[in-house]
């Protein structure tokens, strides 16, 4: 079963799992029958009352925020609620007048790596632990120096919390760069497997063409003329037999290759379908129509790339949960219609990315059309238009049209 878990599961559970553990011994503390509380039953009711309020907001709040964890670009939601776990340890602490809130700390440690940039992580870990401090000096009555040695020694478990988490992240961010390389390798190993077979298919065509249709042609003319050279009689008729039968095979070699060059084209399904596999926190849903097929092996090789780069930027940057890519023909072009629900923006800023495929597009004659909104706009996401030539030949044609 732990092995279906990835490291952000794991996390997850464990977390929630010490936090409960935190509760049962605290819960064990009130109920002994030797407990003599020292304060008054209804200060310390309060007291209670205040310590279930930030015990039970940890526990709901680490298990929102590690939902998704690992799978979606943190955001300032996420920092506020980081700040909320921050308090409610400390204040566990200070309203139970222990040092289990330095335990809940240890908790939150193991989700700053994943949240924040990791100086900010140092910093929030090391500030969030000395924030202890008084809760051992005037709750629990340790002398300053005691008090500081306390938090310094939480603070040691909490780093190796922190360090762990961070291997984790860099495990799993090195895992899912393995896994998009491995998807473009397959994606472009199909596409080469494809280029490959229509070389071949047009090299066997073009052999056929030029030397069995033209010594085919040849023998036609020659036994033509021998048709009528010959005199009247039997040679006559096996000579024109001879030329009938020259004549069909040349139709069918000429037929064989008008068959090969029609089927030596690209299957862009084949090639672009491997890049939306087993992509993590994000549903692709791809709708390419069919048959689609493209002549040329380098315009092919732009849509991969393009495609390829559409879903990284996803992944990346637009916190979405879902991704439409339409592939289709639209008169002599190639169209890539994509869109996801993700967080949109006011106003674009184009990156490498971006300017890498308008590059590419531009370099055969291809265009690029960005849209985006930002949330609650009711189309809000990122949407684009990728169009592209299906042959230089329109390319060229458009542009002199143009």
């Amino acid at each position: 079963m732990l092995a279906r878990l990835n490291h952000s599961q794991l996390l997850r559970y464990a977390g929630l799992f010490t936090w409960a553990a935190v509760g049962l011994w605290l819960l064990n503390v009130w109920l002994d029958p030797t407990f003599v509380p020292p304060e008054p039953d209804e200060v310390l009711s309060l007291r209670i009352v205040r310590w279930l309020a930030v015990y039970l907001a940890f526990g709901v709040v680490f298990w929102w925020i590690t939902r998704a964890l690992g799978q979606r670009r943190p955001g300032s939601a996420d920092h506020a609620l980081l700040l909320v776990l921050t308090a409610c340890a400390i204040g566990v602490s200070y309203f139970s007048g222990t040092g289990l809130g330095s335990i809940l700390l240890m908790v939150l440690a193991g989700l700053l790596p994943w949240l924040l940039r990791l100086p900010v992580g140092v910093a929030w870990l090391i500030g969030s632990n000395l924030a202890t401090v008084p809760v051992f000096v005037n709750a629990l009555d340790f002398p300053p120096m005691i008090g500081v040695l306390q938090s310094l020694l939480y603070l040691g478990f909490s780093s190796f919390v922190f360090v762990t988490a961070l291997v984790a992240r860099q495990q799993a961010e090195a895992r899912e760069e393995q896994r998009r390389l491995n998807a473009e390798l397959r994606a472009t190993r199909a596409l080469l497997g494809e280029s490959v077979r229509v070389n071949e298919r047009t090299r066997i065509s073009r052999e056929l063409h030029d030397l069995l249709g033209h010594h085919l042609t040849a023998l036609s003319l020659n036994l033509e003329v021998a048709g009528h050279l010959a005199p009247e009689g039997r040679a006559r008729e096996h000579v024109q037999q001879a030329h009938t039968l020259a004549k069909l095979l040349l139709t069918d070699v000429r037929e064989a290759v008008s068959q090969l060059r029609e089927g030596g084209a690209i299957d862009l399904a084949s090639a672009l379908r491997p890049l939306s596999e087993n992509v993590p926190a994000l549903d692709i849903h791809m709708d390419i129509e069919a048959p689609l097929t493209l002549d040329d092996p380098e315009r092919a090789h732009v849509l991969l790339r393009c495609t390829q780069e559409i879903i990284t930027n996803t992944v990346r940057h637009a916190n979405a949960h879902n991704l439409w890519i339409h592939v289709r023909r639209e008169g002599c072009n190639i169209v890539v219609d994509a869109r996801d629900d993700g967080r949109g923006a006011d106003a674009l800023v184009a990156g490498n990315g971006l300017r890498g495929m308008r590059e590419r597009l531009a370099q055969y004659g291809g265009d690029l059309r960005i849209d985006t909104h930002p949330r609650p706009h009711p189309e809000a996401g990122f949407r684009l238009r990728l169009t592209l030539p299906a042959s230089a030949t329109l390319a060229a044609s458009e542009g002199a049209i143009a």
